[in-house]
Parts: structure tokens; C-alpha cells; sequence
């Protein structure tokens, strides 16, 4: 029987979480969402956590008043998502959208808790402060993305060999094989259908932009110890192959299966333990072929920037993250096209202001000027 705390509950990723934890019969202490406090309350009184807390204070008294006949202490805002953070338990389970999972990650690892990690922003944004503080407490960080957990269990058996590759597969999104011209008039709707995989709004359009694999490469670079000159981003639209790596003698080990989160979250809560999955079982034979390509860098200039802002350091990946977090945001008000989501971030990693030193203080006011400034 394992205990987590799960903040980001209401998302995409955070549904699947209580589906396998009902599965496998994990205790949830405790709940966070965003705004949408009827889902929190459904889930509230079918898991009976202890705590549960929602990040819009202005939804507060409604929650409360709605929970006030279960045993259930309600918390608000971003001192209370920390407060359940920090709160003991086998795992803290971040799924929360975008830099708001910063701090919540950081206060989990510093109050001694394991992270099962779906939110790759901590780590882009602050990578370094991060890993020094779980390496510090002797914290797991455990990856949700598929592809960083496909990377994670090819190393599983690894007997201390040093990688020489990471290959990172990426689908291509739904304008694989677009020409810059073609991407000039897509709409929020065309670029919102992913191909494979069932997932939020703003990961779906970072998939269409090619920056979530971007985002990705830094992930990796913190997580595994590479250089980003070691991960090679591989376009794979059947989404098989969720990433492999390749050791000094040639031999490239990677973890296949269906596009389903559930199996990298599953690995995440149960891990070492591998159980029953509800995802459906993989048919090589009924997917019949498998193929890759080269990503189209200059269609898709993402990616690029997530290399310069890996490369340049400091508070630079921070200004990329949330330049297009609101990017994405204009985009799906409709207040932005689809292409200008890159133009944006590109102004900002020229604008913003740079630090080389990284601090937590530091990355929060990064992150407020690069809105101000972009909005």
C-alpha cells in the first residue's frame, strides 16, 4: 500500500493518476486543482483524502461549503498547494500546468518527499537548483513523460554502463510535414488534434509547435546527466517507440508500448514494481511498420530555441518557458497566430532581462517581468 499526494488532480494527467491509483488501491492524502472545483469535489468525496486544495483563492468558500460534510481540510492558493507538497507521504505527484509547479516540486524534495514528475517545467526552468536539491536530501525524482520514463527504464538495467545517446522521439504533432507557408493560416482547432496521444489544451499546442520536445531536451539533460549534444530529437509519428538509448558498444536499448499515460504513470507510483496495466497490450504485427524522420527545424524553430536557451544558461530557459506559456495563452484566446507563438518567444529570450546566476527569487521574478513584458 503506498500513500500520494497529488497536486494538479483535475488535469489530463492527473485524472489518469486516480485512475491507477483506484487500480492498485494507493491511498491519496491529499488533492490540488487549479480552478475546477466540481471535478475536485467529485474526486474529493470518491478518494476521501485528508486535504484538498484549489489555486484559485476565489474559489475557496464554494469548495469549502461543498466539502463541508466529508472529513476534509480545504486549502487555497499557492501556500496551500506547498503546504500539501510538503505533507509525508510515499510520493508527491506533480502534475500541475506550466512554471506554477516550481516551487511545489522544490518544497516536496526539501521536505524529504519522492517526486513522480509530470511537470517537465520544473526542471527546464530550474534543472540546476532542483537535481542539487534531491541529489541533497537523497529524494527519486520519477518521470510521468512518457518519453523520459521510456529513457528512465532503458537505463533500468544499464549495470552502471554510461550512456552515449539518448534518443527522444517526438510524434511531429498534427503539422508534421507542414512548409512554413502552409502553417501560416492553421486554426486553434487544427492545431489541438493531436494524432495519438489524449492530452491538456497547452502541452497539445506545444506538441504542434515542436517546443514540448524542446522543453523535453532539457528535461533529459537534467534528469540523465547528458550534454545536449548527447540527445537527438527523432520524429516517429506511431508513437511506438517512446524513446531508447544507445550505449558505447553500439547497442541501443528503447521501451515500446501503446501511447497511453498510463503506463508511464503506473511505473511512477508503483516503481519498482511493475503490476497489471489497463492500457491495451502492443501488436507489432497489427502496427505492421515503424518509421523516423529527421524534424524539420526550420518549419519547426523551437526546438532550436530550447538549444540556445540550454546553451546560454541561467535564468535563459526560464525566459523561453514562460514566454511560451503566454504565447500559447494569446494563441488559444485567439489573439495570436499559430507561427507568431515562436516570434514571441524568440523576442523575449532578446529582451528579457538575463541573469547567469539561478536562484528560486531570481526564477519568480524572471518569470513575472517576462509576462509583463510580453503581454
Amino acid at each position: 500500500m503506498k500513500e500520494i499526494v497529488l497536486l494538479g488532480s483535475t488535469g489530463s494527467i492527473g485524472t489518469q493518476v486516480l485512475e491507477v491509483a483506484r487500480l492498485h488501491n494507493i491511498t491519496v492524502k491529499a488533492l490540488s486543482a487549479g480552478s475546477n472545483i466540481k471535478l475536485l469535489e467529485e474526486q474529493a468525496r470518491d478518494f476521501l483524502p485528508e486535504y484538498v486544495c484549489v489555486a484559485d483563492e476565489s474559489k475557496y468558500l464554494e469548495l469549502k461549503k461543498s466539502v463541508s460534510d466529508i472529513p476534509v481540510k480545504v486549502l487555497c492558493g499557492k501556500k496551500g498547494i506547498c503546504e500539501l507538497a510538503a505533507l509525508p507521504c510515499d510520493s508527491t505527484v506533480n502534475a500541475v500546468v506550466g512554471m506554477a509547479g516550481f516551487v511545489p516540486t522544490l518544497t516536496a524534495i526539501n521536505a524529504g518527499n519522492n517526486v513522480a514528475l509530470a511537470n517537465k517545467e520544473t526542471l527546464v526552468v530550474g534543472g540546476e537548483i532542483i537535481t542539487a536539491a534531491a541529489k541533497e536530501k537523497g529524494v527519486r525524482l520519477l518521470p510521468i513523460d512518457s518519453e523520459h520514463s521510456a529513457i528512465f527504464q532503458s537505463l533500468m538495467g544499464s549495470m552502471g554502463n554510461k550512456l552515449k545517446r539518448i534518443i527522444l522521439t517526438a510524434s511531429g504533432g498534427p503539422f508534421r510535414g507542414y512548409t512554413k507557408e502552409r502553417l501560416a493560416n492553421v486554426t486553434k482547432e487544427q492545431a489541438l488534434k493531436h494524432p495519438n496521444w489524449s492530452m491538456g489544451a497547452k502541452i497539445t499546442i506545444d506538441s504542434a509547435t515542436m517546443m514540448n520536445k524542446g522543453l523535453e531536451l532539457i528535461e533529459a539533460v537534467w534528469l540523465f546527466g547528458a550534454s545536449a549534444e548527447q540527445v537527438e530529437i527523432v520524429v516517429h509519428p506511431q508513437s511506438i517507440l517512446h524513446s531508447a538509448v544507445e550505449f558505447e558498444d553500439g547497442s541501443v536499448i528503447g521501451q515500446l508500448g501503446m501511447p497511453d499515460m498510463r503506463i508511464p504513470i503506473q511505473l511512477a507510483l508503483t516503481y519498482p514494481k511493475r503490476f497489471n496495466s489497463p492500457a491495451k497490450p502492443l501488436s507489432l504485427t497489427d502496427i505492421g511498420c515503424l518509421t523516423f524522420e529527421k524534424p524539420d527545424d526550420r518549419v519547426f524553430p523551437c526546438m532550436d530555441l530550447a538549444r540556445y536557451a540550454l546553451k546560454k544558461g541561467g535564468n535563459m530557459p526560464c525566459i523561453m518557458n514562460k514566454a511560451n506559456e503566454v504565447a500559447v495563452r494569446l494563441f488559444l484566446e485567439d489573439r495570436i497566430r499559430f507561427f507568431e507563438i515562436s516570434e514571441k518567444i524568440r523576442w523575449a529570450m532578446e529582451n528579457v532581462s538575463f541573469s547567469k546566476e539561478l536562484t528560486p527569487e531570481i526564477i519568480l521574478d524572471t518569470e513575472k517581468e517576462t509576462e509583463n513584458r510580453i503581454v
